[in-house]
């Protein structure tokens, strides 16, 4: 049944219903928890990364073109699962992109040359694109327009649990021997299974057959596709997700080796900082929330709150620049820890308007600005590995990467269309959170 049918009709068994307030509550759960495995997934190849290029004979190029083609796939992914996510119910499509991510990261642990590494990253690629239409259509039909920044951290938080744990759990299986990075992509992707099993368990095929009032009634949902797509708002938000999504792509992918090969410091000592870098960025997650929040209820606007909290974020990513200058110690972590924490949190805010675009067309709203966000990523991903293989240093791909996020906070403040902030604010005012 179409998800944009089931969401025009309401229904006592949504879950904002009062009568299932603990299923809600676990509903919420489950979507960090999703989060949380995408990203252990994800993360796994980069905390191995070292072993890996080693054991394989890899170069950062071919390394570089291992995490693009990641990005290549989820470009096709974001296309077919946001369309998905508009027209069959995320209570089917959801635990099936999830089950299938986890079977191909399992199957990772097979790969035993470039090649292959690289067709199952762009398999992964394909099917964990399919977590964020879903991921965020859900958000939208649970919680109010003011606290949708807050909904979209929780999401957005269980990336970085995930990627905190990914690097101790590759660090408590490596040893001596070759291969040991193997079984954690195993014990990682069967992991994944269990989400399922929860999913169905807890969640019913009317769940989420009713967003909010505004969604119902939105008269841009009339908008052909195309109009939609090519607005003013949705060229804003393309610019602005290919920019900070390539910067985060790039942190997340190249971090641990620029500690160890960078900068000097040990296999244990790279993992480590790793996983205190991704808390990090779960404070920069819910900090912007809180700020949005906080800014609203001092008679600041909703979408000026979030304008500030983006360039906020945008600016600590900018300090990214320092990178060059700073040896290994406390300055250069500190340095990575609040742009890692900047990073972050500028996706709870760029979800938050992707969701004031259209309540009926969520999935693609969410899968085309997702080939926007992926679009940079592969190409990028392989200059970085060239930039390295050539001169020795990742000092610059990093100092560029941290400029991104402050051209997209430029481009956001100068080109957003604040001709329909009005009706939203009406809106958010009738709403809680």
């Amino acid at each position: 049944m179409s998800n944009h049918h089931q969401e025009s009709q309401p229904s006592s068994s949504s879950p904002r219903g009062g009568n299932l307030s603990t299923r809600l509550i676990i509903i919420c759960a489950l979507l960090p928890l999703a989060s949380a495995i995408n990203y252990m997934d994800r993360q796994t190849l980069a905390s191995a990364a070292d072993r890996i290029t080693t054991e394989l004979e890899m170069s950062k190029t071919e390394y570089g073109w291992v995490e693009g083609t990641f990005g290549y796939g989820f470009v096709i992914g974001a296309l077919i699962f946001g369309i998905i996510a508009d027209k069959f119910s995320v209570r089917w499509v959801y635990p099936l992109v999830l089950t299938c991510w986890s079977l191909v990261t399992a199957l990772t642990a097979n790969a035993t040359n470039f090649e292959e590494l690289a067709a199952l990253r762009f398999l992964l690629g394909v099917f964990e694109a399919g977590h964020w239409p879903c991921g965020i259509r859900v958000v939208r039909a649970v919680v109010s327009a003011r606290g949708r920044t807050m909904g979209n951290g929780l999401l957005q938080s269980g990336t970085s649990v995930g990627a905190v744990a990914t690097p101790l759990i590759i660090l408590s299986m490596l040893s001596d021997a070759d291969g040991s990075w193997r079984p954690a992509f195993r014990i990682i992707g069967f992991a994944g299974l269990a989400w399922t099993v929860i999913w169905f368990l807890v969640v019913r095929k009317d769940d989420f057959s009713v967003v909010n009032s505004r969604n119902a009634a939105d008269p841009r949902d009339r908008d052909s596709l195309f109009r939609l797509m090519t607005q003013r708002n949705m060229l804003v938000i393309y610019a602005v997700v290919a920019l900070i999504n390539t910067c985060w792509q790039l942190l997340r992918a190249w971090l641990v080796l620029f500690l160890q090969q960078g900068r000097g410091y040990s296999e244990r000592d790279a993992l480590v900082f790793n996983s205190v870098w991704f808390a990090a960025t779960e404070v920069g997650c819910f900090g912007t929330g809180l700020a949005v929040l906080w800014l609203v209820r001092h008679r600041i606007s909703l979408h000026s709150a979030r304008v500030i909290a983006f360039a906020g974020c945008a600016i600590m990513c900018g300090m990214l620049a320092l990178v060059p200058s700073l040896p290994a110690g406390p300055p250069l972590l500190a340095v990575l820890l609040v742009s890692g924490a900047g990073a972050l949190g500028l996706f709870p805010l760029y979800h938050a308007f992707t969701q004031e675009i259209s309540a009926a067309h969520q999935g693609k709203v969410t899968g085309f600005a997702s080939v926007a966000a992926w679009f940079m990523v592969p190409p990028a991903q392989a200059l970085f590995g060239r930039l390295v293989d050539y001169t020795g240093s990742y000092d610059a791909g990093l100092a560029a990467a941290g400029l991104m996020p402050v051209v997209a906070a430029a481009i956001l403040w100068v080109c957003w269309d604040h001709s329909a902030e009005t009706a939203m604010e009406t809106v958010a005012a009738s709403t809680t959170t």
